[in-house]
């Protein structure tokens, strides 16, 4: 919780190697996963119960006392642990982390909190706000900016009312994803597992550590959200490659979806360039890439610089753009109390920056994918929205809908869009990615819209 607090750490990078450090496994290890994950969902909603038991506002606390008390009311309020033994649990790491009245403080707010049951607990909370956003920003522990924005995404899609199940989707534990990469593995060679609801290359884990697993240990499958492999698969299938293509993942790092990419090339007879610009990000591309024979090139480069210098050089390209990441709250629950509306604005400019650097590095009749796990208006159907008004005919929408319904092994639930998806962890169990495909003006090898196999 300190790392996650004072050092800007992602829970989900950084709890599997302390759990390792630390020996944990089994339920030690679930426990700990547990307190983690679910305290730093709830966190909103723990404030405010904090604030009240402790008759001030959350800011006027030590912040690694407050932590001590969050992780205490995720205890008390929503698992099954002894009042006595959570108290006792917090006083005596207030003790380790605070001074001795800290200790004596900590003491009486949760001796408060222990008078008052969980649901009464709720009544209290949800008697305060003022609006509709309001009231469902303190139920589901989001910032009510974030709730906003939700329901404009909704509501593009004239579903506003599944607001609330999505909001309650990222408090629940995401489902364990792999992908069997394409030419190295396949469903057969990881244990324990089932079949992807939509990826054709995908299975969900039934138990257990899968990096434990030799084959992802190998780097030959990944652990990998659906939402990540249909985003890539929609580039390599969006039509059927030829031999000799060029394709071009702008934004590799970390390199779970460069992987995937490499693997349908491999088999294509195409020819992958994975880019980082950052270049720490840049060297676990080149670990995710390593399993391949013949790994890609991964150069270190301006993404916005690239269609400057590489000007009609790729025939398809993925943008898997910098974005707020607010469509993968459920793993990165500290994400939704990190980011900030203004956040978006900036990230806007790089955004668009990366697009039209990728048209400009298209081949003509090439397609370039934008992807973004957000599913924010204004960093999704906003960026391409201006992209094409821009383009002068130069940039075109393909249906991605149908690619994608082409691809995955089930039909998703898309509504009435086509010409991008959205996906949604309440709806289709993933994050929530934004996939569109666009073309390029020109000449080109087959008809686009088209989902054959890669090869």
């Amino acid at each position: 919780m300190e790392a996650v607090r004072e050092s800007d750490a992602y829970a989900n990078l950084l709890l599997p190697v302390r759990l390792e450090r630390a020996g944990l496994n089994g339920a030690d290890a679930g426990l700990a996963t547990e307190l983690t994950y679910g305290t730093l969902r709830m966190q909103g909603y723990y404030d405010q119960v904090i604030a009240i038991a402790a008759g001030r506002d959350t800011s006027k606390i030590d912040a690694p006392i407050l932590d001590v008390l969050r992780i205490a009311c995720h205890q008390l309020l929503s698992m099954r642990t002894a009042q006595h033994a959570a108290v006792d649990e917090a006083v005596s790491l207030a003790r380790e982390v605070g001074s001795r009245s800290a200790t004596g403080f900590v003491n009486g707010v949760l001796r408060t909190i222990t008078r008052t049951d969980p649901a009464d607990w709720h009544d209290r909370v949800m008697s305060t706000p003022r609006s509709d956003d309001e009231r469902l920003a303190s139920e589901y522990s989001h910032p009510v900016w974030i709730v906003r924005a939700f329901r404009r995404s909704l509501a593009a899609e004239g579903r506003e009312v599944e607001l609330e199940d999505l909001l309650a989707a990222d408090n629940v534990a995401p489902r364990v994803s792999l992908v069997a990469l394409p030419g190295l593995s396949t469903a057969d060679d990881l244990p324990r597992s089932r079949s992807a609801e939509y990826s054709p290359i995908g299975v969900v884990s039934e138990g257990g550590d899968p990096g434990r697993w030799p084959v992802v240990r190998t780097g030959r499958a990944r652990v990998q959200d659906e939402g990540s492999q249909l985003a890539a698969l929609a580039v390599s299938r969006a039509r059927p490659a030829t031999p000799g293509e060029a394709w071009l993942d702008m934004c590799a790092g970390p390199g779970g979806k460069a992987a995937l990419l490499a693997a349908e090339a491999s088999i294509a007879g195409a020819t992958l360039v994975a880019n980082e610009v950052v270049p720490a990000r840049a060297e676990l591309v080149r670990s995710s890439l390593s399993a391949l024979p013949d790994a890609p090139e991964v150069t270190v480069l301006d993404g916005t610089k690239i269609g400057e210098a590489m000007p009609e050089r790729f025939d398809r390209i993925l943008v898997d753009a910098p974005c707020t990441g607010l469509g993968a709250l459920r793993r990165r629950p500290e994400a939704r109390w990190r980011k900030q509306p203004s956040d978006v604005a900036s990230l806007q400019v790089l955004q668009a920056a990366l697009l039209a650097s990728a048209v400009a590095a298209l081949k003509p009749g090439g397609i370039v994918a934008y992807v973004t796990c957000s599913p924010h208006l204004a960093e999704s159907r906003l960026i391409v929205d201006q992209l094409i008004g821009r383009s002068d005919g130069e940039v075109s929408r393909l249906d991605t809908a149908a690619v994608l319904q082409q691809v995955t092994v089930a039909p998703l639930d898309l509504g009435t869009t086509s010409g991008h998806v959205q996906l949604w962890p309440h709806r289709h169990g993933t994050d929530a990615m934004f996939i569109c495909l666009l073309q390029k003006a020109g000449q080109q090898s087959d008809q686009p819209g088209h989902a054959g196999r890669a090869g």
